[in-house]
This record gives structure tokens, sequence and C-alpha cells, in this order.
């Protein structure tokens, strides 16, 4: 990839509203974009304004997708500031995030792990992230 791609990670929920609630205020992102019965589809994207990521929310009219697969469903970000590391943990609980033990042992070392309404999970690492 070139500089100037953009990723954007996107997924289905059956709570739409709830969820892209519990993402904006737990990772402090801001609602970029929805968009409503595009082909049956409805969605949120999410994310920091002028950062080249984003997540979005999915929900099609009349099905149902249920939890997450596994446990090892995540998404990580490595935050090396204590303050803010703290501050981000405390916001996801606030949001309505569960504090879970993660399944894979690694990221209990320095993170901790964080599942939504359905039952995906996010990993704050408090490290900086590096090769």
């Amino acid at each position: 990839m070139k500089a100037g791609a953009v990723l954007r990670v996107a997924r289905p929920t059956d709570h739409v509203a709830a969820i892209a609630a519990m993402y904006a205020t737990g990772l402090d992102f801001t609602v970029l974009a929805e968009f409503h019965d595009h082909d049956g589809f409805d969605g949120v994207i999410l994310g920091p304004p002028h950062q080249p990521y984003h997540l979005e929310f999915t929900t099609q009219r009349g099905h149902q997708v249920g939890n997450a697969p596994t446990q090892d469903h995540l998404l990580v970000f490595y935050l090396p500031d204590q303050a803010e590391w703290e501050a981000s943990c405390t916001r996801m609980l606030a949001a309505g995030f569960q504090r879970v033990p993660s399944y894979n042992p690694y990221w209990e070392a320095q993170g901790q792990t964080f599942e939504d309404l359905d039952g995906y999970r996010v990993v704050l690492q408090h490290a900086a992230w590096t090769l």
C-alpha cells in the first residue's frame, strides 16, 4: 500500500446504534458518516478525524448476525502514554464495555481487554508498537 491509503475495518452487528455509541465513547471516536437503507443496509462509520483508519458497523434489515465467532477477534490499540492508557481504559468501562481476561495471555502482560455487547474484543495495550 502506498501513502494515502485508508484502512476501514467493517463488521456487522445486530445492535448498530448501541455499538456505535459504545465505540464512540470508549475510544473517543467521532461519527464520521452514517447511512440508511443503502440496499437494505444501515451503518455508521467512526474514527478519529483526519486519521487514515476508521471502523464501520453495519446492520442488514431482516438479518441477524449474532455474536463474535471467537474470543480472539481483536482490535488492538497501542497507547504508550500512561495517563492516556488509564483514561482510555476508564472510558471503555464507562461506555459499557466489559473488562475480560484475554484469550491470548500475551495481551495481559501490558494491556487490558474489553468486550462489547456482540462479544468482539478491544485490547488497549500499554506499550509503543515496534517491529
